[in-house]
């Protein structure tokens, strides 16, 4: 029977195996993590980016455009993301070193902070609504409703593969950078947002 193998194969004594053919077959090799994190957050900031644009546009139209005060609840919320960002790569810091149990107790605090974010945008919400400030009220309430809703919506996701994370028996390295990658991705995604605006109104 033909020896389906290379050319270069058939000059050698012996094969060689290579140690990503010694893999667990239902891993992901090496590189996918980072190239579906790439695609993520491309698709990601060009959908916001677009968001942006048409509310700029909307801003500088002014029927119907009546700006609503911000919540104050917004700064408590950048302060929480900030702090949860660095907590997470502390954990993936110390990942690399091979301190495991530390790692867990990082992304313990990594999604409490992530939680307290979450509560401080319903806090914001049902301030503006207290306030008689709707998703359907005029063009600004909406678009704020619009920015802050889908960027939680994200963080949930982030939240969720924290939790993956943390309780996988033995993740791999590159998916702990990637989930911290992502989580900074939407930490500077909230300061843009936010930025965004207090400056156009």
């Amino acid at each position: 029977m033909a020896r389906l193998v290379s050319d270069r194969a058939e000059k050698t004594d012996s094969v060689v195996l290579l140690s990503s053919s010694l893999e667990n077959s239902q891993k992901a090799p090496p590189g996918t993590y980072r190239v579906i994190l790439i695609s993520m957050c491309g698709s990601i900031f060009a959908f916001f980016t677009a968001l942006v644009i048409a509310y700029y546009w909307r801003s500088k139209t002014p029927p119907y455009w009546d700006p609503i005060p911000l919540p104050n609840a917004l700064w408590v919320s950048t302060g929480l993301i900030l702090a949860s960002s660095v907590s997470f790569e502390a954990a993936r810091r110390v990942f690399r070193k091979g301190e495991y149990r530390l790692a867990s107790r990082f992304l313990l605090v990594t999604g409490c902070l992530g939680a307290g974010f979450l509560a401080s945008q319903l806090t914001a919400w049902r301030e503006l609504v207290m306030k008689g400030a709707f998703l359907a009220q005029n063009p600004h309430s909406s678009f704020f409703y619009l920015f802050t809703g889908l960027h939680a919506l994200h963080l949930v996701g982030g939240i969720v593969a924290l939790l993956v994370v943390l309780f996988r028996s033995a993740p791999r390295r590159e998916l702990v950078d990637v989930v911290t990658y992502y989580w900074h991705f939407l930490g500077v995604l909230w300061l843009a947002l936010f930025g965004v605006l207090q400056t156009i109104s």
